[in-house]
């Protein structure tokens, strides 16, 4: 199993989303879009969405399928994005990183032979006195998925990357 983690660092919630396919860009995106799915009525008011990223291969703000399903993201759902990547061996920063290791110690050796055994047991750990919510997302991903880069000039037209950051903080515009 794959997991993905948001955390609203204002809030506090940790949300864990477990896919049983592959850790992609698309796997990425369709988690942010289940969470904010979830979490919109409650931040009706935002209109910009800070997103804080490790430096992984599938969100890359280099990767052309990630920042397609990005600028989609945006759009849909009327949103000004900023990418915001923390630079390579910097995760100790990184707050989703501590989640991770609370969750492992949670577990404790627990055996995760199945897919109810890991959803139920991270749904008993907590972050900051506070049970995450643990979701599934069943679907199947494909490696690989690329977009054309004549394709991707276009897109490219959404999305304004930072003058002295420009691999680190990716600002989209709908």
């Amino acid at each position: 199993m794959i997991p993905f983690g948001i955390l609203d660092v204002l809030g506090g919630l940790l949300t864990i989303v477990f896919g049983n396919s592959r850790g992609t860009s698309d796997f990425v995106t369709d988690c942010l879009q289940l969470w904010w799915d979830s979490n919109k009525e409650k931040h009706q008011n935002i209109r910009q969405l800070v997103i804080n990223l490790d430096n992984g291969p599938e969100n890359s703000s280099v990767r052309t399928q990630f920042m397609k399903r990005m600028v989609d993201f945006s759009a849909q759902n009327n949103l000004e994005i900023v990418l915001v990547y923390y630079p390579p061996y910097h995760s100790k920063y990184n707050p989703i990183e501590r989640c991770w290791g609370v969750l492992e110690e949670h577990w404790n050796g627990t055996l995760l032979n199945s897919e109810e055994t890991v959803l139920e047991w991270a749904k008993t750990m907590t972050w900051k006195g506070i049970h995450p919510v643990v979701e599934l997302l069943e679907k199947i991903y494909e490696k690989g998925v690329v977009i054309a880069k004549k394709l991707f000039k276009k897109i490219e037209e959404s999305f304004e990357r930072s003058d002295v950051l420009p691999k680190y903080c990716v600002t989209i515009r709908v």
